[in-house]
């Protein structure tokens, strides 16, 4: 009980950090990945933009106390017409009631389900609210869609019971780019929502999925991180199969929760624990996926 209460507190206080104790944005940094590819970085989810004579589209959106900021931002670039929510939590769909009033937002079936209904994660003491119909994704789809604008074929795909249980992942060609939505944290321990229909072991398998489609010069926009590509989203997956697998056989031993995170993880994963997640609360998400 009293590693559960720990976990429960760390969860709220990391999440009350990141929600409203983050220092104020006072700009988003800019990152030209390829010709009229950006990717935008502020405080929540990073933001890809394709710009073309149509205009943008914007793939996610960040906190919706920075969409006034995000707003300005993206009119500097131009006129805003489509937006690509990757998931449903608000560190990547918080613009969309500001930009939905200008533009059409495109998501999985589920986004469009979770917001226009209350939702809760239960370890991050978080409550959010029905979204507004001006909110919503106005195109949904259950597994794939297509979108051809800026002489790219934007295809947007479904990847079940990963992150969430409504996660898509982008993927830009020509231009050779994809955006993992938060199916990647690089470099760090990614929250994985089990509450709401993610499993780690269903985000080992995607990712493994998505390694398969992409060329080793393939450009790969995290959903948190620095812009990375295949070698990195591999460690990525080697991490978590290679942490699910530890963690797995320390269960079939008969070790509980707690004592697994005593032990703690093999050394080769100890510096993925210096992120928004510590290892322990990562043993914790693992463990919940297992069960």
């Amino acid at each position: 009980m009293r590693s559960i209460a720990f976990l429960i507190s760390f969860f709220i206080a990391t999440f009350s950090w990141a929600e409203h104790h983050h220092p104020d944005l006072k700009e988003f940094k800019i990152s030209e990945l390829k010709p009229s590819i950006y990717m935008l970085q502020g405080k929540g989810g990073n933001i890809l933009v394709l710009k073309g004579e149509q205009g943008l589209l914007v793939v996610d959106n960040d906190y919706a106390d920075n969409s006034t900021l995000l707003n300005k931002t993206l009119d500097g670039l131009g006129n805003t017409r489509y937006v690509i929510n990757t998931h449903w939590h608000g560190d990547h769909t918080g613009g969309n009631k500001l930009l939905g009033a200008k533009s059409t937002i495109v998501a999985h079936d589920n986004v469009r389900k979770r917001l226009a209904s209350p939702q809760k994660i239960a370890l991050f003491g978080m409550q959010a609210d029905t979204q507004p119909e001006v909110a919503l994704p106005q195109i949904t789809y259950d597994k794939n869609l297509s979108l051809h604008f800026a002489d790219q074929h934007i295809k947007t795909s479904h990847y079940a019971s990963g992150h969430t249980d409504g996660d898509s992942i982008i993927f830009i060609e020509p231009a050779n780019v994809v955006h993992m939505g938060d199916h990647y944290f690089n470099g760090i321990f990614p929250f994985v929502d089990v509450e709401n229909g993610g499993n780690v072991k269903g985000m080992a398998k995607n990712v493994a999925a998505v390694l398969k489609l992409i060329a080793h010069d393939t450009i790969v926009v995290p959903g948190h991180g620095p812009v990375s590509n295949k070698k990195e989203l591999k460690a990525f997956l080697d991490m978590l199969n290679g942490t699910t697998d530890f963690i797995e056989k320390q269960l079939h031993k008969g070790l509980t929760l707690k004592q697994i995170q005593e032990e703690g993880l093999p050394k080769q994963w100890k510096s993925w624990g210096n992120g928004f997640l510590n290892e322990a609360t990562w043993i914790s998400i693992v463990v919940s996926s297992l069960k």
